[in-house]
């Protein structure tokens, strides 16, 4: 049986939505959530594995994508401190639109270390890998099985290997295709297409998402 990919905050928007995709093509999702009750409702929903509460899905998969809302991110990872272990990669799909602090969510919020990814690398225990990707995919999306998917994903990373793991992972999702956006520093530009996707988005009443041309059929070569 493959390796599960755990999502913590799965039982929120964009966590529910992976969940459903990904289960949908065969990838054990472990759902975690503050409440472990509601990690397993939202385990049924969505057909994934297993719900648990967050720090125990943590512990179980190689891979774990941190899908809560920024106000809620350095907590999250304060109370994973003993959960988390290295040699996991660890996906921040966090955005510090300033709706956090009850501003706009077309606007992003300044963070010391750069970016949300980078916070996140900072807060993490040694040894644990971040890649930021997954910033621009629309909840709504997501969540619809019947919508067809058809935009980049950009990952921001300091190792290629980590980056080509995750790249992986997102490429199970048809429709998806995941992208080299370069390190993890990177992630400072790409939080801030999320914001400006929401003013699009709301302008012309629709869920886009982004697409980059000219890139090579094969994104991520041997």
């Amino acid at each position: 049986m493959a390796d599960p990919v755990a999502i913590i905050g799965g039982t929120g928007n964009i966590g529910f939505g992976l969940a459903m995709r990904w289960s949908r093509v065969g990838v054990p999702v472990i759902i975690g959530s503050r409440d472990a009750g509601r990690a397993r409702e939202a385990a049924q929903r969505t057909g994934a594995q297993e719900g648990r509460e967050n720090a125990d899905a943590a512990r179980e998969a190689p891979i774990v994508v941190l899908t809560v809302p920024f106000r809620s991110q350095s907590e999250t990872l304060t109370n994973l401190k003993g959960a988390l272990r290295e040699g996991q990669i660890l996906v921040d799909c966090t955005v510090p639109l300033a709706a956090a602090v009850s501003g706009r969510a077309t606007r992003t919020l300044g963070v010391w270390q750069g970016s949300a990814a980078q916070q996140a690398a900072e807060m993490a225990p040694d040894g644990v890998r971040v890649v930021a990707a997954l910033h621009t995919v629309g909840a709504p999306t997501l969540a619809d099985l019947d919508a067809p998917l058809d935009e980049d994903v950009l990952i921001c990373g300091d190792r290629k290997a980590d980056k080509r793991e995750v790249a992986a992972l997102i490429a199970r999702i048809e429709g998806l295709r995941p992208v080299d956006a370069g390190r993890l520093e990177q992630a400072r530009i790409v939080e801030s297409i999320t914001a400006l996707l929401i003013g699009v988005n709301a302008r012309y009443k629709t869920h886009s998402g982004i697409r980059l041309t000219g890139l090579p059929a094969d994104p991520w070569p041997e």
